[in-house]
Order: C-alpha cells, then sequence, then structure tokens
C-alpha cells in the first residue's frame, strides 16, 4: 500500500485529553500513517506542547511540526501543511476527533482499487462525552455522481474523515480563507478541476460534537459569516443562483432558531 501522511492543525484551546485520544487512535491503525504533519495555529498551551514533545520523543520521525507564529484560523492553517506533506495521499484528521482502528486501511484499499480517486471520506458518528455513545450520524453520498449534485446543497464531505491527493489539492488552488467553509470553498474548487470522488458507507471517524455546539451553530454573526462563505462558493459558478438563495434561506431559519430548537434539528434531521 502507498505511503501516506496525515496532515492535523492544532491551537491553543484544544484539550490535551482529546489530542491524546486523536493521537493514540491513530498509533492503533491496522495501517498507520507514515509521517504527522502537525500545525501549531498559533501560540499553544504549555500542556500542548508538552505533549507534542512526549509523542515526538516516543515516536522519532514520525511528527513533523510547523509552528505558525500567530493564529490563521484552520484553511490556513492547513494551506501552509499541505506543501510540508512528504506524501501524495493525505489523511486529514481533527486533533479532538478518533479514527475507527481501520479507517485508513479501508481508505487505501480504495485508492488502490480506483487508481483515478482524488477524494474519498467517510460517514461520521457524532458523540459528546464516549465514542461508546452515539448520539448522531452524519450521512453523506457515497458515489461521485451523487457527491458533486449534493455539494450544491451541503457539504458531501465529512472534512475530518477525507484521504486526499495533495497533487489534486493543490491544482485547485490549495486551501483559502474562507470562514465556516474552508472545506467547502475546497471541495467546490476541486470538483471544478476534475476531481474524482467517492465516500466510504461506513463511518470511520467518531466526531467529538461538544456540548452545546449546535446550539451555537446560530444568530446573527453566525449567519452573515455563512453567507459570505456561499457567496465566495456561487462566484466559482458551481451553484446557481436558486441554490444559493434556497440553503441561504434555509440557514436563516435554522440560524434563528432557539439554541435547543436548533440542536434538535440538528440531532434528527440534518444528523441522523
Amino acid at each position: 500500500m502507498q505511503q501516506f501522511s496525515v496532515l492535523m492543525s492544532i491551537y491553543s484551546k484544544e484539550k490535551p485529553e482529546f489530542a491524546r485520544s486523536c493521537f493514540d487512535s491513530l498509533l492503533a491503525q491496522t495501517h498507520p500513517a507514515d509521517e504527522w504533519v502537525i500545525v501549531e495555529d498559533g501560540p499553544l498551551t504549555d500542556a500542548l506542547y508538552a505533549l507534542l514533545d512526549e509523542y515526538e520523543k516516543d515516536h522519532p520521525g514520525l511528527i513533523k511540526r510547523i509552528p505558525l507564529p500567530k493564529n490563521q484560523g484552520l484553511g490556513l492553517a492547513l494551506k501552509e501543511g499541505i506543501p510540508q506533506c512528504s506524501y501524495d495521499l493525505i489523511a486529514r484528521m481533527d486533533t479532538d476527533d478518533i479514527c475507527r482502528k481501520d479507517r485508513f486501511e479501508r481508505q487505501l484499499k480504495a485508492f488502490e482499487e480506483e487508481p483515478g480517486l482524488d477524494i474519498y471520506g467517510s460517514q461520521i458518528d457524532e458523540f459528546e462525552t464516549s465514542p461508546d455513545t452515539i448520539v448522531a450520524r452524519r450521512s453523506v453520498p457515497a458515489t461521485d455522481k451523487e457527491i458533486k449534485e449534493y455539494q450544491k446543497k451541503r457539504d458531501a464531505f465529512n472534512h475530518m474523515t477525507v484521504m486526499y491527493r495533495k497533487e489534486a489539492v493543490l491544482k485547485a488552488g490549495n486551501y483559502e480563507s474562507c470562514p465556516l467553509m474552508e472545506d467547502t470553498y475546497l471541495w467546490v474548487r476541486m470538483i471544478k478541476s476534475g476531481a474524482v470522488c467517492a465516500n466510504d458507507r461506513e463511518a470511520l471517524v467518531f466526531a467529538r460534537i461538544g456540548q452545546g455546539m449546535y446550539e451555537r451553530r446560530g444568530g446573527w454573526s453566525y449567519f452573515k459569516k455563512y453567507r459570505e462563505g456561499r457567496r465566495k462558493v456561487r462566484a466559482t459558478g458551481y451553484i446557481s443562483s436558486y441554490d444559493y438563495w434556497k440553503t441561504i434561506i434555509i440557514q436563516f431559519i435554522v440560524a434563528m432558531m432557539p439554541g435547543k430548537l436548533r440542536g434538535f434539528v440538528f440531532k434528527k434531521m440534518l444528523h441522523r
């Protein structure tokens, strides 16, 4: 199987115990990564530096750290990390989530079986305190055709699950700043540049949603960022004015709901 990198970004508000769980799940893979590229998005806490030092010492040659002088946000941090990855295949991971043990094995097999594949993600199972207690699943389409149609409405990939080709990411222009939609903006540009897409029908990542995450996805400030992101997506020509306004209206309604009701809608309707 091909060699590959894992790309992560970590910042000062990450909890060390969450990052430890993430790192341990990477080490426990049936086919572990050949390299971890960790972008330090601005100065970290002493506890996070100690954690990174510990794993770097215990696993010599595995970790490549990219320190940034100030916090830039996820999209721009990942933009710095992509060129630093040594291999063409790159697996994304968030430092507060947990990989299923066979995640990378399944993804590498998919790339072997379909040499033209550029992006391969999966479903996610969401949890609040323990991956043993799943509260929702975010399901995404599996086939290239379904993905490219679905992407006009909502993200057809769960960002922390994807494995993609470095060459395809750079061909599309790499990550760019697009608040709330760094991944959305990249997927659209990759698709427009000819990327071949697929998702595993199983959940290969346990995603930590945190208390109140759904409730925080609301309010006027959140909606304005969402609207600006959709405007950038529309400017690519990938979505029509109809697609734009339909999603804007729906998001406005959801964003203006009371927090608890919004959480219910996400868990029971948007995420199942």
